[in-house]
């Protein structure tokens, strides 16, 4: 195995002025973080690795543009223009050296926030050029909850590998206009500059929402061409129109079954190509009841129709080209979540792609004050299709123990059937101050089987962070 020593990094915090701070970093690592969450995709759209970095995730809503939210409240965006994760990790969550960079991000008047990030990644292996980032946000705040602002994102490739065309550019204004005390109309209009696409680059956003103590109201538009093509940026999809509207009431009976409150809720959203035809539609009922003891339950039906224009797979599994109508029952239950013990179950039947999913995803927790936590989560899909059958499943197990408030042991262990994969991560900390200190690392991904992109294997780092102040 090849050994690596004396790497050596720096990280520098400046305030410019008391609303203004200036960060830089040199030979940027992140070894201390926690590694991704394995999901496994269903459908044929992106999946969404939320962002963990430290260093882009401090003042990481500077850089945030008004994407109106959705009604169905997904967890997963349709489109974010602009994207942390895309410096230094590749699109298949390999991390890629990055050189060094600088983020001035705050207040530069007591209604005008700015952001700005520069940073330079290596080469890799002689295929991956190296690239520069620059980020460029400015925001207006103004009365009753508005703003207006501007984005700017640049990625250019550099350095003897880099062609002069290989760059990508996004533009964006957003604005978001408060209307009373509960209303709320928010958007963004962008385009993205890609050498070699030349057709609609452009995406739109506007909703509005109504929201009080009893009912919440939202209704949006949303249009990304299909060369809309933000690569520092995340998009699910692209070619779409979408329509959604969602309806909201909270209730909190009094001495009624023990209930505290009651949030019946529905939202219907429609995607169509530019064509006019129909991609998706899906209506979804939810009916969650949470006791005075924080138990919940939930029952929820989705009416869904999807248009399959490509051919795709599920856990290699073929879906035909061709429309496809289907339902969906999901019961839902969790336990008082601040108890020492809780559980969780989601358990969905539904029709499938012209066949039949049942889905079980369990959980356990356990916690011992602030010294033990531990996390046990498993997700089984069992699909039949027409083209064949397949039993998925996701296991992981969190564990975190805390010696003292500077001193702690964390492992993550996660099992995907699917792709043949274990990996493991263990972390141990020794803090000071600002969370540097000792870090020990452990990594090991097994189970290669040819699916498994080829950075897995196994990695033992240590690293040593101090800070201080240079002005004392």
């Amino acid at each position: 195995s090849p050994l690596a020593l004396g790497d050596v990094g720096a990280d520098l915090k400046y305030s410019v002025t008391s609303g203004l701070t200036l960060d830089a970093t040199y030979n940027t690592d992140f070894a201390q973080v926690e590694v991704d969450d394995q999901q496994i995709n269903l459908d044929r759209f992106n999946l969404f690795f939320p962002e963990k970095r430290p260093f882009f995730l401090e003042n990481a809503g500077v850089f945030t543009v008004n994407n109106g939210g959705s009604a169905s409240g997904q967890v997963n965006p349709q489109t974010e223009l602009f994207f942390s994760r895309r410096i230094g990790v590749s699109d298949t969550g390999a991390q890629i050296p990055i050189l060094g960079g600088a983020r001035l991000s705050g207040k530069v008047a007591d209604d005008v926030t700015v952001g700005f990030i520069n940073m330079q990644t290596e080469s890799v292996d002689g295929t991956t050029p190296a690239n520069n980032f620059t980020v460029a946000r400015m925001r207006r705040e103004l009365p009753n909850r508005s703003s207006i602002g501007g984005l700017f994102v640049n990625r250019q490739a550099t350095g003897a590998q880099a062609l002069g065309s290989d760059y990508n550019r996004t533009y964006a204004v957003d604005g978001r206009w408060g209307f009373g005390q509960n209303g709320l109309v928010q958007g963004f209009v962008g385009r993205t500059e890609t050498p070699g696409r030349d057709g609609r680059d452009h995406a739109a956003n506007i909703s509005a929402t109504y929201n009080s103590a009893r009912w919440r109201l939202i209704s949006g538009y949303q249009e990304n061409g299909e060369d809309f093509n933000p690569e520092v940026g995340f998009v699910r999809r692209t070619g779409f129109r979408k329509y959604d509207f969602g309806l909201r009431n909270t209730s909190r009976p009094s001495g009624v079954l023990k209930v505290q409150e009651l949030t019946p809720h529905m939202s219907f959203t429609r995607f169509w190509n530019f064509e006019g035809i129909m991609e998706t539609s899906f209506l979804h009922l939810h009916f969650p009841v949470e006791f005075e003891d924080s138990t919940s339950v939930g029952l929820s039906v989705d009416v869904r129709s999807e248009e399959v224009f490509r051919q795709f797979t599920v856990s290699d599994l073929p879906i035909p080209v061709g429309r496809y109508d289907f339902n969906e029952l999901t019961y839902s239950y969790n336990s008082n979540r601040s108890a020492p013990f809780s559980v969780g179950l989601r358990a969905t039947t539904a029709g499938f792609f012209g066949g039949d999913i049942v889905t079980l995803r369990p959980s356990l927790d356990a916690r011992y004050g602030e010294t033990l936590n531990l996390r046990l989560s498993y997700s089984r899909n069992d699909i039949d299709l027409p083209t064949g059958s397949v039993v998925t499943n996701l296991t992981s197990v969190r564990a975190a123990y805390n010696f003292s408030p500077r001193l702690f042991a964390q492992t993550l262990l996660q099992h995907n059937d699917s792709a043949n994969l274990w990996s493991v991560n263990f972390r141990f900390g020794w803090l000071q101050d600002a969370n540097t200190g000792l870090f020990f690392v452990y990594n090991e991904t097994d189970g290669l089987g040819g699916i498994v992109p080829s950075f897995a294997g196994r990695s033992v780092i240590v690293k040593y962070s101090h800070l201080f102040d240079v002005l004392d």
